[in-house]
């Protein structure tokens, strides 16, 4: 059914949706947006499912957005530019919005769109050794579709501590900045992560959806303004020449020109 994801959901109901390019650091392509947005539509429509756990093969959780997918932005006209953009702020609105408790199990690397993937997760489990990053400008991007989540999840304080240098932080940095929910060792992220999945089960299945709308229509998701401004932001960049300068520096592994 999917490629570059998989999703398995256990007896208990707890589903487990895994980022499965582990070969690309698991990278965000078009084709996995358009996949992690089908999984969500499905997972929240399933009375079935208690919990959602997302994570990522291999080394990393999610180096962020596919390069080839940014390069092919930059050969696009503005429209199918938008649209892009728009399937990824849909992907995150949906996977934000998701009924169910969704736990990230970030078990390596977060960069870019993996920081996005960590903001829209209720509670976000990680290994004391995975390093963060919000690194588009050092490409001649800005983290613009994931902002309004990021920043909702940080506060701006913040997020003007990290949103500019693109420069990586680690773990520990992640929790003091508000991203990451509870620090643990590779050896005990599955077992601290099942005491928060079996809390959930304890707990009366609407009453958990209908607390997590509540929370979300207080404050706790972005506008449909802030979104659209968002995606304008992000087409705009990518049509800088500092945008195209940037990716044709990373694939030529050379120095951009502000380096």
């Amino acid at each position: 059914m999917f490629e570059t994801i998989t999703l398995i959901t256990d007896k208990r109901g707890v589903a487990t949706l895994t980022l499965n390019r582990p070969e690309k650091h698991n990278a965000m392509s078009g084709q996995m947006i358009d996949e992690l947005t089908q999984a969500a539509a499905g997972l929240d429509a399933d009375a079935a499912v208690r919990v959602v756990v997302i994570t990522g093969q291999g080394r990393s959780f999610c180096a962020g957005g596919d390069l080839a997918w940014m390069k092919a932005q930059m050969a696009a006209d503005s429209a199918p530019r938008a649209a892009e953009a728009r399937k990824l702020a849909d992907m995150l609105g949906a996977l934000n919005a998701l009924s169910k408790p969704l736990i990230a199990r970030v078990q390596g690397a977060a960069f870019g769109g993996g920081v996005g993937l960590c903001c829209v997760s209720d509670k976000v489990f990680a290994v004391n050794t995975a390093m963060f990053g919000l690194t588009e400008t050092k490409l001649g991007l800005i983290p613009a579709t994931i902002g309004p989540y990021v920043v909702a999840r940080m506060g701006g304080g913040n997020a003007r501590q990290v949103f500019m240098s693109s420069r990586p932080f680690d773990a520990v940095d992640a929790q003091r900045l508000g991203i990451v929910s509870n620090l643990t060792t590779a050896q005990d992220l599955d077992a601290e992560l099942e005491l928060e999945i079996i809390a959930y089960l304890k707990c009366a299945p609407a009453a958990v959806a209908e607390a997590k709308a509540m929370v979300l229509s207080l404050g706790g998701a972005p506008t449909k303004t802030t979104i659209d401004a968002s995606i304008k932001a992000l087409v705009t960049r990518w049509e800088h020449p500092e945008a195209n300068q940037g990716i044709i520096a990373f694939f030529d592994k050379t120095a951009p020109p502000w380096e």
